[in-house]
């Protein structure tokens, strides 16, 4: 189903680095049992085009603590987005925010997280695997332009390739 809303890309931020310190220090206020808050997604990737949006990973220690860290951030405003790809993944959107954040509650261990980081640690120390993916980016965008889900979708391929290599060590 088309989200009928355009995928925008704006141009990589300097400032982006700074501004996910100072959301990564308010989140880690509120949310005392993290184990870590990562920056994740395309704004983690310095350089990178990307939707004006900060993907954060918020790492705690288990299951047990997601209905608490559900109930603090519903508190703060963020709008709950789902259990999210069957990997105890739970996501939540905060759209008063600039820039707008989607964060994700994984339990230590979480394999969604650990292929999250690879996939950002690989693009970081490999620019050409990074040059490759910004320019699937900017053609997906203009193919699916009101079409996030599609545009989401038809990144999965070279990103599994890329988690792959970024796992076994290849490149």
């Amino acid at each position: 189903m088309a989200t009928h809303n355009p995928v925008e890309l704006v141009p990589y931020d300097p400032q982006w680095p700074e501004a996910f310190q100072r959301i990564r220090g308010r989140l880690l206020a509120l949310l005392p049992q993290a184990l870590s808050i990562d920056h994740i997604g395309s704004t983690s990737i310095p350089g990178m085009m990307a939707k004006p949006l900060f993907d954060i990973d918020i790492v705690i220690p288990g299951l047990g603590h997601i209905e608490d860290a559900t109930r603090v951030l519903l508190a703060e405003g963020y709008e709950p987005r789902g259990n999210r790809y069957d990997d105890d993944v739970w996501a939540f959107l905060s759209k008063g925010s600039v820039p707008a954040e989607r964060v994700y509650l994984c339990p230590t261990g979480n394999g969604t997280h650990r292929n999250r980081l690879a996939f950002r640690d690989y693009l970081i120390a490999h620019p050409q695997a990074a040059a490759d993916y910004a320019a699937l980016k900017r053609r997906l965008a203009a193919e699916f332009k009101m079409d996030g889900d599609r545009y989401t979708a038809h990144k999965r391929e070279f990103v599994d390739a890329i988690v792959a290599r970024a796992l076994t060590g290849d490149g």
